[in-house]
């Protein structure tokens, strides 16, 4: 018996998480496993009314689940950065969730802005450090709102969470089984402390993985050959802010944010699970917002779960549904189906094979 938490969160995320829980029904009851949901109603209107982004107690209960099934968070009446530190990165710093998990992959179907690529192409996943870097907090201001105001804020990498981080991504490249190659994004040449930490961890670790190729590019380079040569990359490891920004632009070249999914992961502890779209709240309600990140991302739950054989078919499911040429485009009121049109398609082509 899985417990599951699930946070629905603002704007569109009820309704998008709403198609994941149908997908999870379906291959539950296909792959004979047992669940149990528990709902938090955690988010801006939570806010509103209790003045409180988290209660006392949410921590602990959350610690006690196998995983966090996550919609969306953003409200408009709530100022930018609230709901984000208090709800999502203190689950994320407080679960240790160290590793922010990111496939990019270009589903056939799928238009991408990129020229004359293809599903072949695009198919990497970003292995994004989530709990340290510039994300800690530190920092502060001096004579704040005065001319001569300064502002500090301070990136922080520790041993332990490089490693830590580096060993994974190693273990993911080698259980993918497909390049076999793992980059690490950094900017060495110019944060001469925090980044030649990495590399001197990257190459360390990398002595016990003498089967995987290790490969380095900076930063900008790495945005560069995401549009140029997508299918170079197999893992990309990074630092926390830089994951932010290039796991963004790996949505756009996979078709767009309605199918990019993601997982903050505690490979000991409890990991949490959200598609990477925000609330969009002018969607909320219409039933025209893309499900298919939160049904991929509930790909990436079930997967953590242990239960890979329905993981596996939910991303055919997707597969299938979009091979249909219904769903015509990812944008939100663009589908030509609805919200539930495009999870009801899904549920339909999900099969237990042979």
């Amino acid at each position: 018996m899985y417990k599951i938490a699930v946070i629905p969160g603002d704007g569109v995320g009820p309704e998008v998480v709403r198609e994941g829980i149908k997908i999870l029904e379906k291959v539950a009851s296909l792959f004979e496993f047992n669940y149990q949901l528990i709902t938090y109603g955690f988010g801006g209107d939570y806010y509103l009314k209790h003045k409180e982004v988290l209660p006392s107690s949410a921590l602990s209960e959350l610690r006690e689940m196998d995983v966090i099934y996550l919609g969306a968070v953003g409200h408009s009446l709530i100022k930018p950065g609230i709901l984000e530190k208090e709800l999502l990165l203190k689950i994320r710093f407080e679960l240790d969730q160290y590793i922010n998990l990111r496939p990019v992959k270009l589903y056939p179907f799928v238009w991408t802005p990129i020229k004359d690529k293809g599903p072949e192409d695009i198919d990497f996943v970003v292995v994004r450090e989530n709990t340290e870097c510039l994300y800690t907090g530190l920092g502060g201001f001096l004579k704040k709102g005065t001319l001569e105001e300064v502002a500090i804020q301070e990136a922080v990498y520790t041993r332990k969470g490089t490693e830590r981080c580096v060993k994974y991504a190693f273990e993911f490249t080698k259980k993918r089984n497909k390049k076999k190659r793992l980059t690490l994004c950094d900017k060495a040449n110019v944060l001469n402390y925090g980044h030649d930490l990495w590399q001197r961890v990257f190459y360390k670790v990398g002595e016990e993985y003498p089967e995987i190729e290790k490969d380095h590019a900076y930063v900008d380079a790495t945005c560069m050959w995401m549009v140029k040569n997508p299918e170079w990359f197999d893992v990309i490891v990074t630092c926390n802010m830089f994951g932010d920004i290039i796991t963004d632009l790996g949505a756009m070249i996979q078709g767009g944010m309605g199918i990019a999914a993601g997982g903050n992961i505690n490979p000991e502890g409890v990991s949490m699970f959200e598609p990477i779209h925000g609330s969009a709240p002018k969607y909320a309600g219409k039933n025209q917002i893309n499900p298919l990140a939160a049904i991929l991302s509930l790909a990436l739950m079930v997967a953590n779960l242990g239960e890979e054989e329905a993981a596996l078919a939910i991303e055919e499911g997707v597969c299938k549904a979009l091979g249909t040429g219904r769903i015509k485009d990812m944008a939100a009121g663009k589908m030509g189906l609805t919200t539930s049109e495009v999870g009801d398609l899904v549920k339909e082509f999900i099969t237990k094979g042979e």
